[in-house]
């Protein structure tokens, strides 16, 4: 509040040199007439324009931006943003997006999972149409997805995981090979498929079963 008062002051301080009442309109016109939105490629514009059109004839110099961060903060897809004044009447938010790495099912609900564990309301996005799909909660999927940035798993070979009500997950590549994990230390059972997959006298499994405890049996 002190910064703008203080811009206010020395802009009317300025004006004042020439004509203080035809200036002190001016400087009480200075209303936004344009909100440029930059950075957005995923998701749709409009929902954001729409939101801010509360910012059109508002005075730009006291203008409280907190009244945007309130309205943003409020748009799931939204990770950061800046907002830059353009005097006289112009006003540019940049947009950071959240970056989508699987698609959530849970309960019939379904949503966009980020890689920094957030939730994002789902709509079908065509660069997003082949993320691997999980069948299961956010807190568990969570401890899975962190373990496979452990053991640099390729998050992109992942076609479907499945987390089942025995604490166990499921997981099948974009190549069908179909990967049965244990409920405890399946660590050890990723490192070993990323180990042995590729082999040419593994190639012909497409069941990698690791259920049983220091057991593989293959299909």
């Amino acid at each position: 509040m002190k910064k703008r008062f203080l811009i206010a002051l020395a802009l009317l301080l300025f004006l004042s040199t020439y004509n203080i009442n035809s200036n002190l309109k001016f400087f009480f016109k200075l209303n936004i007439e344009q909100v440029d939105i930059e950075n957005i490629s995923l998701f749709a514009e409009n929902q954001i324009t729409q939101n801010l059109n509360f910012l059109y004839q508002k005075n730009l110099i006291f203008l409280n931006k907190k009244e945007i961060e309130d309205v943003l903060k409020k748009i799931d897809y939204i990770d950061s943003f800046e907002i830059k004044k353009i005097y006289p009447r112009k006003i540019i938010i940049r947009i950071y997006e959240k970056t989508p790495i699987a698609i959530l099912h849970n309960r019939r609900e379904k949503f966009y999972y980020t890689d920094k564990s957030d939730l994002i309301s789902f709509s079908n996005i065509e660069k997003f149409k082949n993320l691997p799909v999980v069948i299961g909660d956010r807190d568990n999927f969570t401890l899975f997805y962190n373990l496979l940035k452990e053991i640099n798993f390729p998050i992109s070979d992942i076609k479907t995981l499945r987390y089942y009500k025995s604490k166990r997950w499921d997981l099948v590549t974009k190549k069908n090979k179909v990967v049965k994990l244990p409920v405890e230390n399946y660590d050890k059972s990723l490192k070993n498929f990323l180990s042995i997959n590729h082999q040419d006298n593994f190639e012909m499994y497409n069941t990698f079963d690791y259920r049983i405890n220091n057991q593989l049996i293959l299909k």
